[in-house]
């Protein structure tokens, strides 16, 4: 019931943002959330189209499932230090988005996380990650690098898939495993290098990419 509602400020009273609290308020484009927040939860924002930036307060330490999801105007977002998780489909068809920065805190990026972003150019994933979940940056047509650290021992199903405008990609050594379609659509990715022992799934590359082991 909030389809009138341009812009809002969250007071200091408040400490979480609940789950789907403003979902579909399609005119909201501007928000001012307290510091006193740590919290935003599942589809919090999800759904406000006309929302394009917004500024996560430093003490927030997860940005919940479809938080941001479907917010296609939304250009750019900062993602404080404390934060160490981006849910499911956090930023899912965030098309707008040119920009992020993923701080050093984050340890997981959920399932479809980035997917559909498809405006995103580049993004640097933190040392800590472990895991790059299933579909992450599905369909980022405009992602042309990214830099995958260490510390990333698998990388989920379709991870990257459609991403055309990918052309290079390193491969740490900690990686063991490579979902099905990991790469599949990349068209402009044409040759990769990966771990000598790493299991890697059915189509994970483009025909076109030659695949070297190391």
């Amino acid at each position: 019931m909030c389809g009138s509602l341009t812009s809002i400020t969250i007071p200091d009273s408040v400490t979480r943002i609940g789950d789907t609290a403003f979902y579909g308020c399609s005119k909201l484009t501007s928000i001012t959330i307290s510091d006193s927040v740590t919290s935003i939860g599942d589809g919090a924002f999800s759904s406000c189209s006309s929302l394009t930036s917004i500024t996560i307060p430093d003490r927030v330490t997860r940005i919940g499932d479809t938080a941001f999801s479907g917010c296609s105007s939304l250009t750019s977002i900062t993602i404080p230090d404390r934060v160490t998780s981006i849910g499911n489909r956090a930023f899912y068809g965030c098309d707008s988005l040119t920009s992020i920065t993923i701080p050093d805190s984050v340890t997981s990026i959920g399932d479809t996380a980035f997917s559909g972003c498809s405006s995103l150019t580049s993004i640097t994933i933190p040392d800590r990650v472990t895991s790059i979940g299933n579909r992450a940056f599905y369909g980022c047509d405009s992602l042309t690098s990214i830099t995958i650290p260490d510390s990333v021992t698998s990388i989920g199903y379709e991870a990257f898939a459609y991403c055309r405008s990918l052309t290079s990609i390193t491969i740490p050594d900690s990686v063991t495993s490579i979902g099905v379609s990991a790469f599949g659509g990349c068209g402009s990715l044409t040759s990769i290098t990966i771990p000598a022992n790493c299991k890697v799934g059915n189509s994970a590359f483009p025909s076109n990419c030659r695949v070297i082991r190391r």
